[in-house]
């Protein structure tokens, strides 16, 4: 009998063993690991999740790392999940110090979170799952995740995993890339987050820059809310790039075609517009055709006599007609005049003063004298 003891290796509690797979019950595994009795493991051994059947963890012909449990002479009870924890905590404590990230697959969906396998029962609160609230975890299950260790205490057998970590990890990656490889000048599409009292702030694929008011538009712009809305994709062009405050000044204005652009085509000399009276100056008067683009009415322009100042005549944001005496697109000028206006409808009413002075016998210079001698 000790030959036949001799022939089998010495066992102990603790020990770990390798062995095959020979046999998948209801309850339990059989192992053969070159030992005298073929070794068993219960299903409650076979890992630190809950199974339902052997089968759903091993299968025949399987190659398991073991520990031994329990040695009797009739008897060799081992464990995987005991196996599998000593490996994983060993595999854990390197990850953990080295902050690696690693992927691991959602067995459970619990209440307050989900369970994972990482040789042992690992733990992702709700609150470590994604950047945003989740309401239903359900399509979880079955899903690979990217994680890091939070918390490991093997005395307390807790481990602690986040897949927002590696989330915000990358976002910040990204983050840093971008914002160096922003340059002046560039223009890039970006999607409007939010607005302000002072602009809108316009994510650029990871990281905001602000649109000041000022530069949303050509023309003057009292809401930001006037000009985009949330959710909008505009072109932006990059003003300042601030690396150590992390700090982005867009301009949309510079973007769009300005106010001057092609007014050829929308102005022509001798055209009559309706202009707004901006500012007035000691040698005329600036009025607004369009937004962003003003005319200017010189002083000897304003009025069929002699003026001292604009002010005699015009008032700020008076509404007026005014005629276009040249048109210069190159360097955004605008000549106007409301004096030849006048002009010409004096010049209209003694026409039409003429035309009834015929009609009636009278002669025209027996009524008005030489008041067309100023226009000869």
């Amino acid at each position: 009998m000790s030959n036949e003891l001799n022939e089998f290796p010495q066992l102990n509690v603790g020990d770990t063993v390798t062995g095959t797979v020979v046999k998948v019950e209801e309850k339990q595994v059989l192992v053969d690991i070159g030992y005298k009795t073929e070794g068993i493991v219960p299903i409650s051994e076979l890992s630190s999740l809950h199974v339902e059947l052997p089968s759903d963890v091993v299968s025949e012909g399987d190659s398991l790392t073991l520990q031994v449990k329990k040695v009797t002479d009739d008897e060799i009870v081992l464990s995987k999940k005991a196996a599998d924890a000593e490996k994983a905590w060993e595999e854990l404590e390197e990850k953990f110090n080295n902050k690696e990230v690693f992927e691991t697959v959602v067995k459970e969906v619990v209440k307050g979170g989900l369970v994972v396998d990482v040789g042992i029962r690992g733990f992702i609160p709700a609150s470590l799952v994604e950047t945003y609230f989740v309401e239903d975890f359900s399509d979880y299950q079955g899903k690979p995740l990217e994680v890091i260790i939070e918390e490991l205490d093997q005395s307390q057998n807790r481990i602690i995993l986040s897949h927002r970590a590696v989330i915000e990890k990358e976002a910040e990656k990204k983050k840093v890339e971008l914002l160096e490889s922003l340059e002046e000048g560039q223009v890039i599409e970006g999607t409007v987050q939010r607005l302000t009292s002072f602009g809108a702030f316009v994510d650029l694929g990871g990281i905001d820059g602000l649109v000041h008011i000022s530069q949303l538009a050509h023309e003057h712009v009292e809401k930001a809310s006037d000009v985009v809305a949330e959710g909008d994709k505009i072109n932006v062009e990059v003003l300042s790039v601030d690396l150590d405050n992390e700090r982005i000044s867009l301009s949309r204005k510079t973007t769009l075609p300005g106010p001057w652009t092609n007014i050829g085509e929308r102005v022509s000399r001798g055209d009559v517009l309706e202009g707004t009276v901006k500012r007035l100056v000691n040698f005329g008067a600036f009025i607004e055709l369009f937004p962003g683009v003003e005319g200017l009415v010189h002083i000897s322009q304003i009025a069929n006599r002699h003026i001292g100042t604009p002010q005699e005549v015009l008032e700020i944001d008076q509404k007026v007609n005014v005629k276009v005496l040249d048109v210069n697109e190159s360097e955004e000028r605008i000549s106007l005049s409301i004096k030849e206006l006048e002009q010409e409808q004096e010049q209209a009413e003694v026409r039409n003063y003429e035309k009834d002075e015929d009609s009636s016998g009278f002669q025209l210079g027996d009524v008005i004298g030489d008041k067309l001698d100023k226009y000869k």
